[in-house]
């Protein structure tokens, strides 16, 4: 792997898990009715969450490197679609974020599991980091090395993003009830997964 590989990789996970998904959305939910002390665990949770989802998800891309390297290609273009698709759905989301106040007393590791569970278990996790990773896998390097680096970059990086998100949503309440703030955030996350999107396509073609 390139360091030029990691640092777009890299790029593109930070940009990716600022997204609001299910797994923000819980994030948020707890840290709105139960504040700052919800940011660890949830942080925790998300991050082993993520680390069951993609693992499960580079097994599958392996298996698929190992087959055939026609059809990891078509998985690269089946990839970059499902990106636009994304995108698209996401910048005519509108500003709404459904983020329901969870004021229900609960344990740091009942947030850790349920954290984990909503990350781990929905399948369109899976499914996207199917899409994703296959943008950045060296079929000539080694694939093991290259699971192990990618998996590391971006837990950390969702972890941070799961632990702000909370501090954020604590600090700054109004602004997760703004529909204009939500809406801008929708477009322009919209907007950097289309890019993402079409510039794989472009790659693949060149």
């Amino acid at each position: 792997m390139t360091i030029e590989t990691w640092l777009a990789f890299t790029a593109a996970s930070a940009i990716l898990v600022l997204i609001p998904g299910p797994t923000v959305l819980l994030v948020v939910s707890y840290a709105l009715g139960q504040g700052w002390r919800t940011a660890f665990p949830m942080a925790c949770g998300v991050a082993l969450g993520d680390f069951t989802a993609m693992t499960l998800s580079m097994l599958g891309v392996g298996a698929l490197l190992a087959a055939s390297a026609t059809v990891f290609t078509a998985v690269k273009w089946i990839g970059a679609a499902y990106l636009i698709w994304l995108g698209i759905k996401l910048f005519r989301a509108g500003g709404t974020m459904e983020a329901e106040v969870r004021r229900d007393a609960a344990s740091p590791l009942r947030m850790l599991a349920h954290a984990w569970l909503v990350t781990a278990l929905n399948p369109k996790s899976i499914t996207f980091f199917v899409a994703f990773l296959p943008q950045f896998i060296d079929p000539n390097r080694d694939f093991v090395t290259q699971l192990v680096i990618f998996e590391a970059t971006f837990l950390v990086l969702a972890f941070a993003n799961a632990f702000g998100y909370a501090l954020a949503a604590t600090r700054a309440r109004r602004l997760f009830r703004s529909p204009r703030a939500i809406g801008i955030f929708n477009r322009a996350g919209g907007t950097l997964l289309i890019g993402a999107g079409v510039a794989t396509a472009t790659i693949r073609s060149s």
